[in-house]
């Protein structure tokens, strides 16, 4: 068994960033990556669909010791993996990355005071331990994606392709081809697909919110001219980060507001195409993600006849496409189910204490970063109103913190466990309103969030910077001690130890 000072799983932006903090704040610590695949960059290296990219900016989106040097802001897929690549490498990351190994099961040990890990590496069983664990699997499935079920799909005679799964060598120039979905891959999917294709038609139940801005954010690139390389990127990041949160506040405090605005550039943008029945959705805006399109690429697809949105229920799949609920024929070459992803929690893998298993679902998650009486545990999840590694970063500064903290009293576990006066708090789901499909399909498989810190989930960069740089690690939830007799276990979890124990 491979022992190390803490174990990372995953190595995508999360992983990768997580390793870089580890080696600058905690230069003493043993560490591994176990990555189920054989390459580096999670999602940039498993999504292989035209026109693959960010959906946020690069300065928000990279990670915060790390500028992002490219002009386009808005970036493809392959620019995104190479720059995780370079921070592996440029930190010696790379060599403490064990590939090909698919975490399957954790279990911690109470005596040792450590995680024994259980992955599979070319069918076989290989065991780890590590004193702490980070979790930085990403939270959707790489190997299942959500496809729902389309009446009369095994009658269709073209070939039906999820872009989680795109074959290498599709060939789509001059087919009609339908893509069934409205999210950001599919916006994603339609323009770049319309630049060779005879027609692409996005076909929606109901519409998303569409912003389009340029793919190069031409303050960043001045400021590059005149500044030193890492002011020029912080100053950015702070700009972007500001509008961010700008925007989103707005979308709370006067919805109607930003629908208005939002609703009036696709107008201007497409003012002869129905916007009230394609573009309008019936919620607020952050109710689910805006859709960014860069240069609006969707618009132009649309204006050169080479793009079309329809919108409406599905009635059936026919041998050579779509039949809508209102009878209107659809013809499709090649149908793209971009109907979304398939969540998981912690990378899907199975978490035990002493050989019980520990019912994440019904704990509490603390800080957005920890469970309730598991201990020596971070995950990364980052948020669904901004960039995913603003929070990715905290976290793993956090978790750095929290590192420290066990070596300076010199005690091996931590963990939160509620406090008397937090057991009468309003229990809330993990995220809350956010009415997106592929979350709420899973919320009751995630911890619950409490009413009060540090119980919240907040979804707030600029409040969740203060608590991981500036707040107390003691404050009475979060406790540290030698042994893990300090910490409260789960009361079915203590129960089953205690008959396996008698027995």
């Amino acid at each position: 068994m491979q022992s190390f000072d803490v174990i990372i799983v995953g190595a995508g932006l999360s992983g990768i960033g997580a390793a870089a903090h580890l080696r600058d704040r905690c230069p003493t610590k043993t560490f591994a990556i176990l990555e189920g695949r054989d390459a580096i960059g999670g999602t940039w290296d498993l999504f292989r669909y035209p026109g693959i990219r960010s959906d946020s900016d690069m300065h928000t989106l990279g990670f915060s010791f790390k500028p992002w040097r490219e002009a386009k802001s808005i970036a493809d897929g392959p620019s995104i993996k190479k720059y995780v690549n370079e921070t592996a490498d440029e930190h010696g990351i790379t060599p403490h990355i064990r590939f090909g190994h698919r975490v399957q099961n954790a279990n911690w040990d109470t005596d040792q005071s450590r995680w024994i890990v259980n992955a599979e590496s070319n069918g076989e069983k290989v065991e780890f331990s590590c004193n702490f664990l980070m979790m930085c699997a990403g939270y959707y499935n790489y190997d299942r994606a959500h496809t729902p079920e389309f009446e009369g799909m095994e009658n269709f005679e073209g070939l039906v392709v999820h872009p989680q799964f795109w074959p290498e060598d599709l060939d789509y120039a001059d087919k009609k081809v339908v893509v069934i979905g409205s999210g950001a891959t599919a916006m994603t999917l339609v323009p770049s697909m319309a630049k060779t294709a005879d027609k692409v038609t996005m076909v929606q139940r109901s519409p998303t919110y569409v912003a389009s801005r340029p793919d190069q954010d031409a303050i960043a690139n001045a400021l590059r001219k005149f500044l030193p390389e890492k002011w020029a990127y912080a100053i950015t990041r702070f700009k972007n980060v500001t509008l961010q949160g700008y925007v989103y506040n707005l979308s709370r405090k006067n919805p109607e507001k930003l629908k208005a605005r939002l609703l009036k550039f696709v107008r201007d943008a497409l003012p002869d195409y129905d916007v009230d029945t394609h573009f309008t959705p019936s919620y607020n805006p952050w109710d689910q993600r805006l859709c960014l399109i860069p240069n609006g690429d969707l618009y132009k697809a649309i204006r050169r006849g080479k793009a079309a949105v329809e919108t409406g229920q599905i009635d059936c799949v026919t041998t050579d496409g779509l039949r809508m609920a209102s009878g209107e024929e659809i013809k499709a070459d090649i149908l793209v189910t971009a109907t979304g992803l398939e969540l998981q929690l912690l990378g899907g893998s199975q978490f035990s204490i002493d050989g019980e298993p520990v019912p994440l679902q019904n704990t509490y998650g603390y800080k957005g970063m920890m469970y309730s009486d598991v201990p020596n545990l971070i995950q990364t999840f980052g948020y669904i109103n901004a960039s995913w590694t603003l929070r990715a970063d905290l976290t793993s500064e956090y978790a750095c913190r929290v590192l420290n903290r066990m070596d300076e009293l010199g005690v091996e576990v931590v963990a939160p466990r509620l406090r008397e006066e937090d057991r009468d708090m309003e229990t809330r789901p993990w995220i809350e309103n956010f009415s997106a499909g592929y979350m709420q399909r899973v919320m009751h498989l995630f911890p619950k969030q409490g009413s009060r810190d540090p119980w919240r989930n907040t979804q707030n960069y600029a409040l969740d910077k203060k608590i991981v740089r500036k707040a107390a690690l003691e404050d009475g939830a979060l406790v540290f001690g030698k042994s893990a007799s300090v910490i409260k276990l789960p009361d079915d979890v203590k129960a089953n130890a205690e008959k396996r124990s008698a027995a």
